[in-house]
């Protein structure tokens, strides 16, 4: 007896991708555009930079950065932002870890209310607790100009302890209840075994968790009032007078902001797809 099995429509899938490609392009191009504007508009002249037609890439690319540097001081801001950056990542994702392998693991009284209020937390608006915060962060606590002030009041990240909840959930429970058997306590279970299974996760939210503490204006802003407490948002945000803007000097700055991301993120995406996804497969 001779068994038949379908085939997939070749001809239709080709003309999706087709279909698909079609629509993409352009909108990748017009996302895309902008960004190639800034980088014309860093090499450009402050003169050039209004010009009726659209001008071909000059030379001026070191100067714009060489003034951003001399008048916002903008290079030491720049390595504020990725000190910051780079401690507030990782001791968000070890606390947002902590918290959702607790969730996802454990049984203890008040879980569900303080899981609720966890949930409740992300309607809450920012503006409605900023200023609460500045004023025990800067006038109660004194620590305003301090890295402190910038990376522990939004240390704790609630939507980062509902991913990692999601993720830790997804682990099989034998696995776990093995390595007690073998002896092995809480801390180290989670360190040596619940901690290197979701590190696609874990990649996912350091990559947001850094984009959201690199594009922070609004607090560094408020805590940070000396040019040396600076970060390179609000520095960039200092060169815009009443009278003059150094357009060419942002641009310069908007571009060194810009590309370590592009690049980290092109470099990093599998392990950004994978964490994304992860919690959509059991």
């Amino acid at each position: 007896m001779r068994t038949t099995f379908a085939r997939p429509a070749g001809g239709s899938g080709r003309w999706g991708s087709i279909l698909l490609t079609a629509v993409m392009t352009p909108l990748a191009l017009l996302w895309l555009a902008p960004l190639a504007l800034m980088l014309l508009f860093a090499t450009l002249p402050d003169s050039s930079i209004f010009s009726p037609t659209l001008p071909a890439p000059g030379t001026h690319f070191f100067a714009n950065v060489a003034a951003l540097a001399g008048s916002a001081n903008f290079l030491r801001a720049l390595g504020n932002s990725v000190m910051i950056g780079l401690i507030y990542t990782v001791l968000s994702v070890l606390l947002t870890s902590m918290a959702g392998y607790a969730f996802a693991r454990f049984e203890f009284v008040g879980k569900n209310v303080l899981f609720s209020l966890l949930v409740a937390t992300l309607t809450v608006p920012y503006a409605v607790v900023v200023i609460p915060q500045y004023i025990l962060i800067a006038r109660e606590l004194g620590l305003s100009n301090t890295w402190v002030a910038l990376i522990v009041p939004p240390l704790f990240n609630s939507l980062g302890v509902l991913f990692m909840r999601q993720s830790f959930g997804g682990l099989p429970q034998e696995l776990l209840d093995a390595a007690r058997v073998d002896g092995a306590g809480e801390w180290r279970i989670f360190f040596t075994i619940a901690m290197p299974l979701v590190r696609p996760a874990i990649a996912a939210l350091s990559i947001i968790l850094f984009l959201a503490s690199w594009n922070s204006y609004l607090w560094p802003l408020l805590v940070g009032t000396t040019p040396g407490a600076r970060t390179a948002p609000v520095a960039l945000g200092s060169l815009i007078g009443l009278n003059v803007v150094p357009w060419g000097a942002l641009m310069a700055g908007a571009t060194l902001m810009t590309l370590p991301m592009v690049v980290v993120f092109v470099f990093l995406q599998r392990y950004f797809v994978a964490g994304i996804t992860a919690g959509a497969v059991k």
